[in-house]
């Protein structure tokens, strides 16, 4: 081990300058490929340093934060580097988001600008769903907003041909490019500090709603670049990732693949033929699908076995937490792949610990590797709070320079996350084996994972409780095929009150993102509390028999 880390020498710089140096040393070199456009490391540049000028025009500066309510496409891709250069602070917002989510987090980001487009993605208007959050917005001033429930934000961009009320088109946007200073705005980018906040990415926790991690420019930047050390990935290598571009699980590696002057390969949303078709017709080399649910529908699609895959030589695969039978398939259909496994999270900047490629099959398959140069991981009793023996479950302590910086205006939160040391603490409950591999076995905290996406429980009962014939909700996982797991209801009614399963899941319909929702609903009328507390794994085994599952 200490004859590896000798060899490793630090690459850091901010997020806006590893696009400037690919730029300058493969120009010419593709670095975004979509199914219906692709642009070279030169033209990306150049568009997001227009981009960044008409920011700039707007009053966009160091630390102000620019919200990103975009689909997976060039926009987003260009507006994230944009921001960058200009030393200020990207806030990706999930696509899936209903207004009073979308409400919540303009509001709570301190978002100064945000940026949308006009494009239908997965039936989902993000016109009308801001004009739902904010009903005041049509009658707004679209050069200077002055909206009740988001007071700091300025100016809402609509990218693509439409007009709004309230909103700046993207005609307007871009003619501000013309009044910029190019002058200034490198002067800006080389102020930047490494430790400065790059990005703001929302995940749910153990609160109501979501909690903003503030990631640096050093996170962000040195974990992808170790991981395309730890991949042997170069400029030659095409990075396919399905994941929408708010999840850091989609961030991580366009960065990675981007410190090599590679391309990134990816579209709008995921469908399976095209992803497949796109694998083959690009040569994608390095593939990063990580959740069961795009696995199985790669899988299951009838193009899967006769698509040519031979070219691809590296899976980030996770078999040691997907069903058994998956592992398999895809050996046989990628017979010069090599998969790995991987743990990570976005108050990590993404990956904490893969596999090695020499590692063998076995701990490829059955574990989730070690970790990054750089980064520690222990394993610690939750009871005894001391390190757990090896081979021992406990809760997974993390500490290097990949940790986010702080939960947004969340003081407390950050105090019960990260200690004085300098350790986070996860809430994940892990393993180590003898030879350093880590093994992952659930959530000690009151967290889902639905189809990749991170559900807190006490956010769902907060929203069901809000229904008038609600007394008390509880929400626990329930293992799904397709989504690893979904979220399922226990609800205590008010005395003389009625509703049916229909009823409550209809009612979490357009209100709540529809990972959210409930897929069943149960009523109780005693709950199982032994003490003081619900035990809620007795809620989840008796809907779990009851199933057959």
């Amino acid at each position: 081990m200490s004859s590896d880390l000798a060899t490793v020498r630090l690459q850091a710089t901010t997020l806006g300058d590893l696009l400037l140096m690919a730029a300058d040393d493969h120009p010419e070199r593709m670095a975004i490929i979509l199914p219906d456009q692709r642009c070279s490391y030169a033209e990306l540049c150049a568009a997001a340093f227009r981009r960044a000028l008409s920011l700039q025009v707007l009053g966009i500066g160091s630390g102000d934060h620019v919200g990103l309510l975009l689909p997976t496409g060039m926009d987003f891709v260009e507006t994230m580097f944009a921001t960058a250069l200009l030393g200020a602070v990207t806030v990706p917002i999930n696509a899936r988001y209903m207004p009073p989510e979308l409400a919540y987090v303009v509001e709570n980001a301190d978002l100064k600008v945000l940026l949308t487009t006009d494009k239908i993605a997965e039936a989902v208007n993000f016109v009308e769903r801001l004009s739902l959050a904010f009903p005041d917005l049509a009658r707004a001033d679209a050069r200077r907003l002055d909206l009740q429930d988001a007071p700091l934000l300025r100016n809402i961009i609509l990218y693509g041909s439409s007009e709004a009320d309230g909103i700046l088109s993207e005609a307007q946007f871009s003619d501000l490019a013309e009044r910029g200073s190019i002058e200034q705005l490198h002067l800006s980018r080389l102020q930047i500090r490494l430790g400065s906040t790059a990005l703001i990415l929302y995940t749910s926790g153990t609160t109501a709603n979501p909690k903003g991690c503030m990631i640096s420019h050093e996170a962000i930047v040195r974990n992808s670049a170790a991981l395309a050390d730890r991949y042997e990935l170069t400029g030659d290598d095409s990075f396919w990732s399905p994941l929408p571009m708010f999840h850091i699980a989609a961030i991580l590696p366009l960065m990675s693949i981007f410190a090599k002057g590679g391309a990134y390969v990816t579209s709008g949303y995921f469908q399976a033929g095209e992803a497949l078709r796109m694998m083959e017709e690009e040569g994608v080399t390095a593939t990063y699908p990580s959740f069961w649910t795009i696995m199985s529908d790669l899988v299951d699609h009838p193009d899967f076995a006769k698509t040519d895959l031979s070219r691809i030589k590296l899976m980030n695969a996770n078999f040691a937490v997907q069903p058994p039978g998956i592992g398999e398939k895809m050996k046989k259909a990628l017979p010069n792949a090599v998969f790995v496994g991987t743990f990570g999270m976005t108050e990590t900047a993404g990956t904490v610990t893969t596999s090695r490629l020499d590692a063998t099959e076995e701990q490829r398959f059955t574990r989730l590797g070690t970790p990054l140069s750089g980064i520690e991981v222990r394993a610690i009793d939750p009871e005894s709070g001391e390190e757990a023996a090896t081979g021992e479950r406990g809760e997974a302590w993390i500490r290097g320079y990949c940790t986010f910086t702080e939960y947004y205006k969340s003081p407390e939160k950050t105090a019960e996350a990260l200690d004085d040391e300098g350790w986070f603490h996860s809430g994940d409950l892990i393993s180590i084996d003898a030879d350093g591999q880590l093994m992952f076995h659930g959530r000690i905290r009151d967290m889902l994972k639905v189809g990749g996406e991170n559900v807190a429980a006490v956010e769902v009962e907060t929203f069901l409780q809000q229904h008038d014939a609600v007394k008390l909700a509880q929400v626990v996982g329930i293992p799904d095929r397709r989504l690893t797991e979904v979220p399922a209801a226990f609800i205590e009614l008010e005395p003389g009150q009625e509703a049916s399963e229909e009823e409550l899941i209809a009612f979490c319909k357009g209100k709540i993102a529809s990972f959210k929702i409930p897929r069943y609903v149960r009523f109780v009328e005693e709950w199982p509390i032994p003490s003081t507390k619900i035990q809620k794994f007795r809620l989840q085994e008796q809907l779990i028999e009851e199933l057959g599952l």
